[in-house]
């Protein structure tokens, strides 16, 4: 069993910077990638970036490349999106997700049911 919690979402302008993070506790084995998804009131979730727990492999959806970094420190088994030039579009509650998510060694974003463990989210506001 796993539990994921994630931290440091808030409210930020148009064209600043937050950084979210997820601090994985548990049996480590049990995922081989870490996702960071999302969800706007009346949206469908989103897959926003993953990255692979093996290599550090990663995924973005179009929409936040060049905007948003995922990276991980192992000694903390935590999970960091560094979400820049943030945009009111971007605001959501943000989830991070950990399971067995791999195909052909890359994580993937849109098969969300491949994510056993979520953490509670937080929230992140994008607004003037």
């Amino acid at each position: 069993q796993l539990q994921l919690v994630e931290s440091g979402g808030g409210l930020v302008q148009p064209g600043g910077s937050l950084r979210l993070s997820c601090t994985v506790s548990g049996f480590t084995l049990d995922y081989n990638a870490i996702g960071w998804f999302r969800q706007a009131p009346g949206k469908e979730r989103e897959g926003v970036s993953c990255i692979s727990s093996s290599d550090g492999r990663t995924n973005y959806v179009d929409s936040v490349k060049g905007r948003f970094t995922i990276s991980r420190d192992n000694a903390k088994n935590t999970v960091y999106l560094q979400m820049n030039s943030l945009r009111p579009e971007d605001t959501a509650i943000y989830y991070c997700a950990a399971g067995r998510a791999l195909v052909f060694r890359r994580c993937m974003l849109n098969l969300p049911s491949r994510y056993e463990y979520w953490g509670q989210g937080t929230q992140v506001n994008v607004s003037s």
